[in-house]
């Protein structure tokens, strides 16, 4: 199902610190490539990476044009609120290109290290609703009421709002899970999975969830953008497999989920250059020409 989203292309780069400037030279090179959107995971506990935030805005002075997001915002280590105002002032920075993504939680152990608080599954799924609603609050000084978010997990009481964000920001949720992706449906703006990670299926089974809840909700689940990690590796003499060919294979590879799952914003996952340069200049425009004639049709 085509969700009728623009198709968009971005990067997925590692945010090693050795050489400090390793992820800053390729999300410059990914700019320059006409990328979309530059992303960083976000891993706080990991010491060969940078700090994402810290990244994200070193990185959002460096270029004039891309866009810029976590891959996904490690929300048990970001406090919510303070999030909200970073992400507002890195946005206002960089006149409106800065998109958060969030993600639930995972590897506890470390993020327990840190000093977060382990949750289960569950918890963190609410732990991640409270959270949005505070986030979206903090966003809307133009609302006069007093900001209340009583949560078992986050909550501000009488927090100020603003700064305003210099555009609509989206959120967009890291979701695999069923209660996950419910609630995309009823509170994000997008769903950003890997495909390594998702099971034979499991993007039409998404997709149908959100859609349901989105519904559910009142809300049309169009509203939703449907993004996509994915990695493979140019080979020029002949297929090797799942994305593993020349730039042509990749275009037949992709194009089904473009179609059929509505994936609008497919984000490379790779540190190097030359694969980096390659996408843009040989798979996007490609895919971007297939998806208009298949929706022609």
């Amino acid at each position: 199902m085509h969700y009728g989203h623009e198709l968009q292309f971005g990067t997925f780069v590692t945010p090693r610190n050795d050489p400090p400037d390793f992820a800053v030279r390729l999300a410059v090179l990914a700019e320059a490539s006409g990328y979309d959107l530059v992303t960083f995971q976000d891993h706080p506990y990991q010491p060969r990476f940078h700090d994402t935030s810290t990244l994200l805005a070193w990185v959002a002075a460096r270029t004039e044009r891309v866009h810029l997001a976590a891959n996904v915002a490690n929300l048990p280590l970001r406090q919510p609120a303070v999030l909200a105002r970073a992400t507002a002032s890195l946005d206002l920075l960089s006149e409106g290109r800065f998109e958060l993504a969030l993600g639930a939680g995972a590897f506890w152990d470390a993020i327990e290290a840190m000093g977060g608080r382990r949750l289960s599954p569950g918890q963190a799924v609410d732990a991640l609703s409270e959270a949005i609603d505070i986030i979206r609050g903090i966003w809307d000084p133009a609302d006069r009421t007093r900001l209340e978010v009583d949560g078992a997990y986050h909550h501000v009481s009488g927090a100020k709002r603003g700064p305003a964000p210099a555009h609509d920001i989206p959120i967009w949720i890291g979701a695999v899970k069923p209660r996950m992706l419910r609630l995309t449906g009823r509170k994000g703006d997008g769903w950003v999975p890997s495909l390594a990670r998702l099971e034979p299926g499991a993007l039409a089974d998404g997709n149908a969830r959100i859609d349901d809840a989105a519904a559910d909700a009142g809300r049309d689940p169009s509203e939703i953008r449907r993004l996509l990690n994915v990695g493979g590796r140019f080979s020029d003499g002949g297929a090797g497999g799942f994305l593993d060919g020349p730039p042509a294979q990749w275009v037949d590879d992709l194009l089904p989920y473009a179609i059929d799952d509505g994936i609008a914003t497919f984000i490379l996952a790779s540190d190097d250059a030359a694969t980096i340069e390659r996408f843009a200049a040989e798979v996007a425009p490609a895919l971007r020409e297939a998806v208009a004639s298949e929706l022609r049709r």
